[in-house]
C-alpha cells in the first residue's frame, strides 16, 4: 500500500528531537526503534510484544510489578507505534520478528528470555520462538489473535493496495478509534488507553502503518502457527480474558487445544489483562517462570 498521512498527524518523528522523549533509540536495519530496559540488573529478562495499535507505554503496569519479583524487563514500540520509525516497509510477520531479533541482539539479550506477547503480539512471539526457540526460556501469550476464519477487513478490500489504501484515508482514524473503544472493559481505563495510544498516533505515518499492517500480516486462520508452537519444546502458559470482545473468550477453548500449554488461566478484564490486571498477570507469570526454573535446576 502507497505510503500516506493522515490529516490529524501533526507530527513527524525524523523531525522530532528524541531528548526529553520518553525511552531509548537505537537504529536497527529497518528504522529506529523505542525501547526501555529496566529492572534488577541480574534478573532475568522478561520481553514485552505489543499488539495492533500499542506502544511500550502498555507495559507500565506489568514491568513494575515484575520488577517487584526480581525480573528485568524489555519493553518495545513495534515500528509504526510508540516512537518508533514509520517504516515504508511491508509491515508483515517478517518485518517484526527482524525487529525483535535484532533488537535482543544488540542489546545483548539473546536468552533464554521470558517471551510475552498479547493479541497480535503472541501471534509475533509465537513467529519468533518458532524461529529462535532456543533463546526462549517460557513463552506466555494473552488473548492471541489468528483463530477467527474473518480477516478485520473484507478479502477484497485487503487484496488491493487501491482499496486498502482508500478505506484507509477515509476512515482508517475513525475505524481504529472503534477498535481502541472495544479493547478495554473499565470505561476509565479504556480512556487512559485510548489517550495513550492517540498521542503516539499524532506521527506522521501511524494510520499507514496499521493499516498495511492489516494487509500483510495475517491476523486470521493462523491455526497452523499455533501447533507448531506446541511442538516447540517451549513451556508455554495461555491467559485470557474472561469479557474479551476482540478475541472473543470462545476462542480460549480453541487455543488451549492447539497449543497444549503447560498453564492455561482466564482472568476477570476485557482483550488487555497487562493493561487491566497488571498484578494478576505478573502473579500468574512469576509462579509460572519459578516453576519451570525449578524443573531445570532439580
Amino acid at each position: 500500500m502507497k505510503y500516506f498521512v493522515a490529516p490529524d498527524e501533526d507530527c513527524r518523528l525524523d523531525t522530532t528531537p528524541k531528548e526529553g522523549l520518553r525511552g531509548e533509540f537505537i537504529a536497527l536495519s529497518d528504522g529506529v526503534t523505542q525501547f526501555e530496559v529496566t529492572g534488577p540488573e541480574q534478573g532475568d529478562v522478561a520481553v514485552f510484544i505489543g499488539g495492533l495499535t500499542v506502544p511500550l507505554d502498555f507495559w507500565d503496569g506489568l514491568t513494575s510489578e515484575l520488577h517487584t519479583k526480581g525480573m528485568r524487563t524489555l519493553a518495545y514500540s513495534l515500528y509504526g507505534r510508540g516512537l518508533s520509525d514509520r517504516v515504508r516497509v511491508k509491515y508483515d510477520e517478517a518485518l517484526f520478528v527482524r525487529q525483535l531479533a535484532e533488537l535482543t541482539d544488540r542489546l545483548e539479550l539473546t536468552g533464554p528470555l521470558h517471551v510475552v506477547g498479547t493479541s497480535m503480539g503472541a501471534l509475533i512471539a509465537m513467529a519468533y520462538t518458532d524461529r529462535y526457540a532456543e533463546r526462549v526460556a517460557t513463552l506466555t501469550l494473552l488473548d492471541t489473535a489468528g483463530l477467527t476464519d474473518k480477516p478485520p477487513l473484507p478479502k477484497w478490500v485487503l487484496s488491493s493496495d487501491l482499496l486498502t489504501g482508500l478505506v484507509a484515508r477515509r476512515s482508517g482514524s475513525r475505524r481504529l478509534d472503534g477498535h481502541l473503544g472495544s479493547e478495554v472493559r473499565d470505561p476509565e481505563q479504556s480512556a487512559e488507553l485510548a489517550a495513550m495510544v492517540r498521542e503516539a498516533w499524532r506521527y506522521e505515518g501511524s494510520v499507514h502503518a496499521v493499516f498495511d499492517t492489516l494487509q500483510h500480516f495475517p491476523l486470521h486462520e493462523r491455526a497452523e502457527v499455533f501447533r507448531r508452537t506446541s511442538r516447540s519444546g517451549v513451556p508455554t502458559m495461555l491467559l485470557w480474558g474472561s469479557d474479551d470482545h476482540v478475541t472473543p473468550i470462545e476462542q480460549f477453548d480453541q487455543a488451549r487445544a492447539l497449543l497444549r500449554p503447560q498453564e492455561s488461566h482466564l482472568i476477570d478484564c476485557g482483550h488487555m489483562p497487562p493493561f487491566e490486571r497488571p498484578r494478576e498477570v505478573a502473579d500468574r507469570m512469576g509462579d509460572f517462570v519459578a516453576a519451570r526454573t525449578e524443573q531445570l535446576e532439580s
